[in-house]
This record gives C-alpha cells, structure tokens and sequence, in this order.
C-alpha cells in the first residue's frame, strides 16, 4: 500500500528538517557534546515539525554510530528500526486518548524497566496538554528525576496549558510557522521527485493556504496530484475553494469606488463559481494586508508577481491608512463568522457594506455641514460658556419645580437657575426640532442604523427646559435607547445639526410622571428621586429628631 506524500517525505535527519534552524542548531551541538537533555518540550503550530524532530532526537540517543557529530546516522540497525516502526524502546503516547493518571502510572511502572535494545529508552507523549491535572501530577516526578535510561520528549500545539511545574523541568524548543518561500521549494522538490508536473502559480497557492504548515501544504498536494492531472491553478483553486486573484482585485478596486452594487456582484459570482466564502475572506485579507505591507514600505515582505506587485502599489496609494485598517478588521471579522446563519455570503455582504459606510462617514466628517442645515441661530461665545459654567442643574420637568425651589433656599441660585432656563428655552424650541429632525434622523442613521431606527420610532419628541424628552410606545423600546451608545449617537446627531449638545431624556409618552410629593426635602436627581420616577412609593417617611 502506497503512503501518502507526507509520510513519505518525512525528515530523518537534522539536514532535511525545513525552517526549524534554531531549533536543530541547539539539539545537534547537544547530541556532538553528548549531552542529551532528559526531557524536552517540543511546542508550536500544527505541522512544523514537533513530532519528526521527537524521533530524531530518539534516533540520536540510541544511535550507533562512534562519531557523534554524525549521529542519526540513518544506516545502523537502531536507526533503520525507527524509521520503519519497530523499535521497541520508542514509546509514542497519544495524550489526547491516554489521559487519566492511571495512564501515567502504568507508565512510571514501566519505565523502571531497562531497554530492550539501545542505549535509551524514549517516550514521546504528543499532544501533551491533553492530560488531565492528577496526570501532570503524577508524571512532576519522575519528570524530574527520571531513570538514567529513560527519555521524555512532550509536543504540544498549546503551550499555555502545561502547568508551571512540568515546564520548568523541560528543555523548551519553540517551533515557528514555515516561511512561504521554504514552503514552496519542498513542494517544488517533492513535485519533481514524484514526477508530478505543478504550475508554479498553483504551488504558491498550496503554501499560502497552508499557512506556516509544511503537513498541511504536502496533504494538499498530495490530494491534488491524486487526480491524475496536471496541478494547474484553476484545479487548485476548485479543489481548494479558493478565487482567482482578479476577483479579490476587483472586489478591491469596487470598494475604492464605494460601488456597493458591483462589490455583492462580485461576490456573489465568486461564490457560485464555487469560492468557499470562509476561503475568499481570507484571501481578501491576505491580499488588503499585503496593501498595508506596501503602503508602510515593506514591499520586500510580500510574496507577489509583478503583475500583482503593481496592483498592490496602486491600491496602496488610493486608500488611507485609516480605511485600510478598518477593511482589514470587518473582513477578518467576516472570515471567521462566514459559518454563522443560512446565507453562506452573508458576513462578506455586511463587511463590505461596513467599509463603504465608514468611508462615506469620513467624507461626512471632514465636509463641513451645508448652510441650509442650519436653521437655528447660533449663540454668542459668551452666553454658551455661561450656559456651560452654569452650577445650578436643570429641572427635567416644570411639574418638579416647586420642590426644587423649595430645596434651594438660596435666593441668587434661583435667580441664575430661571435665567440659564430662559436661555436655553429660548434657543431651542420644539417647532425648531421639527423642521430639522428628518436631517437630524439621517445624520444618526450614518451613525448607527440602530439609533436611527429607534429614533424613527419616537411617538413624540419635545423640548423641555433645555432637554430633548423622547416618547416611545413601550418600556422595551424605551430601555433599548438607553442602551449601549444610543443615547451618545443621538446627541452627535443633534450636535452635528444644531450645533449644540443637548441632553437627551427617555420616557413612555402617555405616561404620568410621578410627581415627589410636596413638603418633602428630596433631591429629584438623587436615589430616593429616581425610585419616585420609576414608579416607586413612599410609604413611610422617618422623621428627623
């Protein structure tokens, strides 16, 4: 039975090992100095190499060649026996099926035992964060102080989740994700070995879907190459539900011109050409990065055509850095919730809607608001900075008047209450907020959709006492205002139309107010006054002695 090309492509020895120099540097010298290390902890990304250099290092510690520095030799019996599966003093555990602590005391038992055949006896647990915490408490020790035969080699995907303790009694090796280039020399190596004819363009789309993992990327080409054909880009590409660059080029280019339209037909063609939406997100991804790259001068770090390199230089002048960035977060977003809901294209759909409503924000924010917009005198600097230093607060309602008079017993408090009153009534009034509130509703749906919505929904709206009191219909409509940034989105709506920060106060419009009752000296904006604004009760007042 044939095996497949990355079992058969498997490194044997420090030379065939692929982007991992740092690590092999160390574990060589400390092979030739013949200080091999009693446990190691072998971490890193899917695919890079963990598990092949475990075996290595097994092949090293039992190896019978004399001359050290040229151990795994490959060609004494030891080493053959690994290579082929059958040396008895190579233990591999799968920690993800073995995790109990029963486990790993059938293996402290075991491990007291001699080895069969070489010089060490090895044990490589893979996926080592899998056991449970007993587990890693009943391995502390004889991790520590081993046996003088035996061997621990750990690899795990998950660093973060091996206890303190396990690692400080380990050597640590950190593997690193596989550059593309190396990537694509091995595939173009084993493709030529095996007598496989690939497009160069194919192989650079095998690399970059693999993403850092060499076992990924031969997988990948192993499956292509099991059709029976040429490995050309267009088989690649279905195979791999991935686009053609000229499609994420043109989406691209469509977001640039803010053609919504263009952009979902785009999209859409790519889907229904059979693009794997998770796939063309991170395409579009990969590809607005590789803009980003260009723009801040690392064009060396992009791995591109000519043709493509073009491209990219001329996107890179015609976005902002600003809108390159907010493109690179809604469509990394989108690549990781394309599986969310029944429309597969949806999240695309909303991210591309995102960037073209942010870009025409801007253009909103950096023109200054049309003449015609502006229907309300503006104030003097003088009365707004009056206004604005005022210390007296504002009634919410004139029904609340009197127990506030009643509070401040202060004459000039009054006084400078009634004028910052008159002021600010006289400024702003409800038939003013009508004639704006179609603008001011479509200044906020810019803003949020959501507030705009709510807005919308108001069953009435008027000034009162400097404050914009809004009526809704119900208490669910009413809480979902003053919920999250609504309220803040409504206040830059009416700011950008009217010019002033007005607040804004939410109610059920047909509703009595509760009115505090007279004779009692309570704060209407304290705890005692809100509780009577929600439809609390006093039902005993404690007298003062």
């Amino acid at each position: 039975m044939s095996q497949a090309y990355y079992r058969r492509w498997r490194p044997q020895g420090w030379n065939e090992v692929v982007g991992q120099e740092h690590v092999v540097r160390t574990l060589r010298n400390a092979v030739a100095q013949g200080h091999i290390a009693h446990a190691f902890l072998l971490s890193g990304p899917r695919g890079t190499g963990k598990t092949t250099t475990a075996r290595i290092i097994a092949k090293a510690a039992n190896c019978l060649a004399e001359d050290l520095s040229e151990r795994p030799c490959n060609v004494c019996a030891n080493c053959q026996a690994v290579n082929a599966g059958r040396f008895l003093d190579l233990i591999e555990i799968d920690a993800a099926s073995n995790t109990s602590v029963d486990d790993v005391r059938d293996l402290r038992e075991k491990i007291t035992f001699s080895p069969s055949v070489g010089r060490s006896k090895v044990y490589i647990i893979d996926e080592v964060h899998m056991l449970s915490n007993a587990a890693f408490n009943a391995l502390l020790k004889t991790l520590e102080e081993p046996p003088p035969h035996a061997i621990f080699i750990l690899a795990t995907t998950e660093v973060q989740k091996i206890p303190a303790t396990v690692l400080s009694r380990c050597q640590r090796h950190e593997f690193r994700r596989i550059p593309l280039n190396l990537i694509q020399a091995q595939l173009k190596e084993i493709a030529a070995n095996e007598g496989v004819h690939v497009d160069p363009l194919a192989i650079m789309a095998i690399a970059r879907q693999a993403t850092g993992s060499m076992r990924d990327a031969v997988s990948l080409l192993d499956q292509l190459a099991s059709t029976g054909k040429d490995v050309s880009l267009e088989l690649t590409q279905l195979v791999l539900g991935t686009s053609t660059s000229i499609s994420v080029f043109e989406l691209i280019d469509a977001l640039l011109k803010e053609d919504t339209g263009k952009c979902l037909s785009i999209i859409n063609q790519a889907l229904n050409s059979g693009s794997d939406p998770r796939q063309y997100a991170r395409q579009l991804v990969e590809s607005l990065r590789a803009v980003l790259m260009v723009k801040m001068g690392n064009e060396d770090q992009v791995e591109a055509t000519s043709e493509e390199s073009e491209k990219l230089k001329e996107f890179a002048r015609r976005f902002s850095a600003k809108q390159l960035l907010d493109a690179i977060h809604a469509f990394d977003h989108a690549s990781q919730h394309t599986n969310i809901g029944w429309q597969p294209g949806l999240q695309l759909e909303l991210a591309v809607s995102q960037v073209i409503n942010q870009k025409g924000m801007q253009k909103k924010d950096q023109s200054e608001i049309p003449a015609e917009k502006n229907h309300l005198p503006q104030k003097e600097p003088k009365v707004e900075e009056a206004v604005s230093r005022a210390p007296v607060r504002v009634p919410v309602s004139a029904s609340h008047t009197p127990s506030l008079e009643k509070r401040e017993n202060r004459p000039e408090e009054r006084k400078e209450n009634k004028i910052v009153e008159t002021i600010i009534g006289e400024s702003k009034s409800t038939a003013d907020l009508k004639s704006t509130w179609p603008d001011i509703r479509s200044v906020a749906k810019d803003i949020s959709p959501e507030t705009a919505a709510l807005l919308n929904s108001c069953k009435s709206f008027e000034m009162k006492n400097g404050c914009l009191v809004l009526g809704f219909s119900s208490s669910l409509l009413r809480d979902k205002m003053e919920a999250g940034q609504n309220l803040e989105n409504a206040r830059l709506a009416l700011k950008r139309i009217i010019g002033e920060d007005i607040p804004i106060e939410c109610r059920i419009a047909g509703k009595a107010e509760t009115i505090i009752p007279e004779g009692m000296d309570i704060d209407h904006g304290g705890m005692i006054g809100a509780a009577l604004r929600l439809g609390g009760k006093i039902i005993k007042e404690e007298k003062k002695s």
